[in-house]
């Protein structure tokens, strides 16, 4: 019950920051490196977010969105190390960015929990 739980949690905020990612871009730019283009970036998380937000909350596909949220989380892993070494990160201060990127790694060990066993999600 609990993945059962935590994959909903996770399919929300997919799919309302894939969302975001068309309707308010602007919100993700200071965290997209300068040599990938915006437009790019956001169209891609936008649909990989909602796709696997969406696979979080079909039981049938619970597990694979499971795999698809640590694959992304590790996606996403080098810009939050980026953010890290950064002058000025993104996320507002230094401390932020440290937060940030132990929480990065919480999710991508969420993502792998939710993957690794599907007895509990029916």
């Amino acid at each position: 019950m609990a993945k059962k739980i935590l994959a909903y949690f996770f399919a929300a905020i997919l799919i309302l920051n894939g969302v975001m990612h068309v309707v308010k871009p602007e919100a993700y730019a200071a965290m997209i490196p300068s040599f990938i283009p915006e437009i790019v970036a956001n169209i891609l998380a936008a649909i990989a977010e909602i796709v696997i937000g969406v696979m979080l909350i079909i039981p049938r596909y619970r597990r694979l969105g499971g795999l698809g949220f640590a694959l992304l989380m590790v996606a996403f892993l080098p810009i939050h190390i980026w953010d890290l070494v950064r002058d000025d990160p993104a996320i507002g201060s230094f401390m932020g960015a440290v937060i940030r990127l132990i929480i990065q790694f919480g999710l991508i060990w969420a993502g792998w929990w939710i993957w690794k066993d599907n007895s509990d999600q029916k």
